[in-house]
């Protein structure tokens, strides 16, 4: 058997090397002509896998190693006898750590706390409803918005108008054109109207789902409003007006932890492994290294947001990835943003999800405990 994999994909060999041979590609720049001999491909979001890829190609089944599917054709998959696996799921942690990581510089920004936030989910799916239960655990108030979940199994949920008037508002929808929701610019002029003038809109889940132009525009009418952007529409080509403007900025790198990264490699090995009855004979525990950072210790004199916040920074710090883009980008201008901002991607250095992070906390300090466990790290009574 014969695999091509992106050559961005983490683990490609340990999961798949005694199962084929392994080619690794660019997944930018993939082409027909790269899955000649090819019995599996492997991808990730860069490829857009369709009949044009893969017509007259031996290509048997495909994976993809995130939580979106836009770039797949489905369709035309199911119609060859194709088989696909996708990794929902898999970096929904990662994102959720790249959400509080902003929120914590959103509240610095303004002198507030957390919960002095509402916060409006558009989408909840894996990662909508686990930064949902993150967020209620927290304390801040949540307005849900998704109409294809039932309230029964999600939680309450509101309509998107009302989840609008949300201090911050965060998207977690897949890119769709087509049905009765579909997601493309979705906020658009008319719905970044109704958001407050001091609003911040954070996107990552997909650049298009936010007409850029009309955010664009409406941030310029509208000093205070924020917007923390992980995804833009026509990426790699970035508009770097829009860039210049945002609170933070960041090369579509969310969901880019390690865990999540190899987490969605596992996923895949497991849908091959079915599709053709294998055996699965890997676990994504037998590869996971111990995290560079492994504790964190506060002493009972440190405020509890305070502390809360540092917590989150030690693990994710998205500032720091802020800062690099806009060097680079800014270095770039008038030149090359397209292999700017892909190298970007190819050379992140992945960061460990909030789970992996050990919290040392005082035994008396409850609040502190129940505030840390509520956002997801391994806390220690000492």
């Amino acid at each position: 058997m014969h695999i091509v994999a992106d050559e961005n994909i983490p683990l490609v060999e340990e999961f798949f090397a005694d199962i084929g041979s392994i080619t690794r590609v660019a997944g930018r720049t993939m082409s027909t002509q790269d899955l000649a001999d090819a019995d599996v491909l492997l991808v990730r979001s860069v490829t857009q896998v369709n009949e044009t890829l893969l017509s007259g190609t031996p290509v048997k089944f495909v994976g993809t190693a995130t939580i979106g599917t836009d770039h797949i054709d489905q369709a035309y998959l199911q119609q060859q006898g194709i088989g696909f696996k996708s990794s929902p799921g898999c970096n929904a942690q990662a994102v959720v750590d790249y959400v509080l990581s902003a929120l914590s510089v959103l509240i610095d920004s303004r002198g507030i706390a957390f919960t002095d936030l509402t916060v409006g989910i558009i989408g909840v799916g894996n990662v909508g409803c686990l930064l949902r239960r993150r967020l209620e655990e927290m304390g801040l108030t949540v307005l849900a918005v998704d109409p294809f979940k039932d309230p029964q199994d999600v939680g309450e949920l509101v309509s998107l108008d009302e989840a609008l008037k949300a201090d911050v508002v965060s998207l977690h929808t897949p890119l769709t054109r087509d049905g009765e929701h579909p997601t493309y610019h979705l906020i658009d002029d008319e719905k970044l109207s109704l958001m407050k003038p001091d609003a911040c809109l954070i996107n990552s889940c997909r650049g298009a789902v936010v007409d850029n132009q009309a955010l664009l525009v409406h941030m310029k009418q509208n000093a205070e409003f924020e917007s923390v952007l992980d995804v833009w529409e026509n990426e790699p080509e970035l508009d770097i007006n829009l860039m210049h403007r945002c609170m933070l900025a960041t090369p579509h790198i969310a969901g880019y932890s390690l865990d999540g990264k190899m987490r969605g490699t596992e996923f895949v090995y497991q849908g091959l492994c079915e599709f053709f009855g294998l055996p699965v004979r890997r676990k994504l525990a037998q590869f996971l290294p111990e995290p560079g950072i492994k504790m964190v210790s506060f002493s009972d004199q440190v405020p509890k947001y305070q502390a809360l916040r540092t917590a989150i920074r030690a693990a994710y710090e998205i500032r720091v990835d802020d800062g690099v883009m806009r060097s680079a980008m800014i270095k770039a201008e008038g030149g090359s943003l397209r292999e700017t901002f892909d190298r970007l991607r190819k050379n992140y250095p992945l960061r460990r999800d909030i789970p992996q992070l050990k919290v040392n906390v005082p035994s008396r300090c409850h609040e502190l405990q129940n505030r840390l466990k509520a956002v997801g790290f391994d806390v220690r009574a000492k």
